[in-house]
């Protein structure tokens, strides 16, 4: 029996399992023996459509889910191949696209992934070169046959998202990228971790209500006390357990016999839920040892497929003054109604500032500004000059290093991040919107500041367009314009607002 993942989750008539894998730091031996014999227990098993590996979880170095996953192919299973940004840059970004297709795996998780953790003498350099939106565009384009070489692949790529954030600006942001991968070529997609039916039931309107309904399957976890203490505390990126759900997981545990009941019933009612609010699919995570958990709880799943509604208050886990982009359905406590309007704002001087930075940039970094032409011819006479040049880069260099940060880059993106800097605002350099990370409005790498997608999106709700974040998509850095003018790049037609290959993608 061979399992197939794309045919499955294209038929709107069939319920979709799948089921994650992790693989350790070994090339060989016990834990590659557990995954190999989780992987053809599934396959036996006959209800699992794919599984999918992860791509050095945490950041920490793990035997690749490419040699995983062609042996698993090999053997029957489908494999779903987690493809992160955060180790390779844009060459072995497309030189790994280039060999899971040799390989035969072809369904692609496209992350941006975790930040950088220790291996080798220490923590290692994060590359993030690309961002999920900007990797899925290159691998539709690979799909295409658009890019140099011209060969047509045939990659299944998905996207992941979290519906299950506390603050309205992570959540509009979340969804407004999820908007962007949709675009950019995601045939489907996989949410985050949670365990509240009202946010998952959130995250099918929002697709509904902004025209993005692609297949999407939901994330249940099998939470044991020790994994949902570390998820409780966020040391899981984007995972998100309350304190109440963890003081009822660890309860059923004090009786491991019931806790492992408990386990199984509430990973099947969720699944359930999740199939009667109109998902494609449910994504199963923490199988570690062996498929004998996750088989009891299909076995649960058929048991009371039909009784959905009556479970959805097992699931009412609500953040402490968390966002809902709807209003609560008073009969069954999922969502109802159209968007809740944007409320987020920016204070007062930071207003000023940046209503202060629009006009300058309309004035004199608009392509479409009365003396552009000007500006340009001015320019090509600058380059021409050293001198002159000279002074042009040393006083856009002191100005936008005192106002942003600057890092030099020569391919200036602050117009697309309400003026901040995404290179250096940013440890990921993220120009398409916030990565899964961020907790409670903070950054996932630096826990002290402010996400700066949160900063961006309470500057542009100031100005009543919150959703000038999903509308364009930006493309990666130029990185042959690094320690360049920005400004004569962009009036000469050199950065990414000038490269045509990227707008005929969009």
């Amino acid at each position: 029996m061979e399992s197939n993942f794309r045919k499955d989750i294209s038929n709107p008539d069939r319920f979709v399992v799948t089921m994650e894998l992790v693989p350790g730091e070994q090339s060989r031996g016990r834990s590659v023996d557990t995954v190999m014999r989780i992987a053809e227990d599934a396959l036996r098993d006959g209800r699992i459509s794919a599984v999918s590996i992860t791509d050095n979880p945490g950041g920490h170095p793990s035997l690749s889910p490419d040699v995983l996953g062609s042996e698993i192919v090999s053997r029957g299973m489908d494999v779903i191949v987690h493809f992160t940004c955060r180790d390779q840059n844009r060459v072995g970004l497309e030189s790994r696209a280039l060999q899971l297709g040799h390989l035969s795996i072809r369904n692609i998780l496209a992350l941006t992934g975790d930040f950088a953790g220790k291996g080798f003498a220490g923590q290692g350099a994060p590359v993030f070169d690309l961002d999920s939106v900007s990797l899925l565009s290159m691998l539709r384009m690979m799909n295409e046959g658009t890019l140099a070489r011209g060969d047509r692949e045939d990659f299944f790529a998905g996207c992941a998202f979290s519906p299950f954030k506390r603050t309205e600006e992570e959540s509009f942001c979340q969804y407004f990228k999820l908007f962007k991968k949709v675009g950019a070529g995601a045939s489907f997609a996989i949410t985050q971790v949670g365990y509240d039916a009202r946010k998952f039931h959130e995250a099918l309107c929002v697709q509904r209500d902004w025209g993005m309904q692609i297949p999407t399957l939901g994330s249940v976890y099998l939470l044991t006390p020790k994994v949902a203490g570390v998820m409780c505390e966020g040391r899981i990126p984007g995972v998100v357990v309350t304190k109440r759900l963890l003081g009822t997981v660890q309860e059923e545990w004090e009786d491991r016999d019931r806790g492992k009941a408990a386990l199984i019933d509430r990973s099947a009612r969720l699944a359930v839920i999740l199939r009667g609010l109109g998902y494609r699919g449910v994504h199963f995570g923490g199988v570690h040892r062996d498929f004998g958990v996750l088989s009891a709880v299909l076995d649960r799943m058929e048991e009371i497929k039909h009784r959905w509604r009556e479970y959805l208050p097992d699931f009412d886990f609500p953040q402490k003054n968390g966002f809902y982009l709807y209003h609560r359905d008073p009969d069954n406590g999922l969502s109802a109604g159209e968007i809740i309007p944007c409320r987020s704002r920016a204070s007062h001087a930071d207003r000023v500032v940046f209503q202060a930075y629009r006009a300058i940039h309309r004035t004199f970094f608009n392509h479409d500004a009365p003396f552009a032409s000007i500006y340009s011819s001015l320019c090509q006479r600058l380059e021409k000059r050293p001198l002159a040049s000279l002074l042009v880069r040393t006083v856009e260099d002191v100005s936008k290093k005192f106002l942003f940060s600057c890092q030099e880059c020569g391919d200036c993106g602050i117009q697309h991040l309400a003026f901040f800097c995404p290179e250096s605002q940013c440890p990921k350099h993220t120009r398409n919107g916030p990565c899964g990370g961020s907790r409670n409005g903070m950054c996932e790498v630096h826990p002290e500041r402010r996400c700066v997608w949160f900063r961006a999106y309470r500057r542009w709700a100031s100005v009543n367009q919150p959703e000038r974040i999903k509308e364009e998509y930006v493309p990666p850095r130029r990185w042959e314009l690094n320690r360049t003018s920005s400004w004569i790049n962009f009036h000469l037609g050199r950065d990414h607002q000038g490269e045509e290959l990227f707008k005929k993608s969009k």
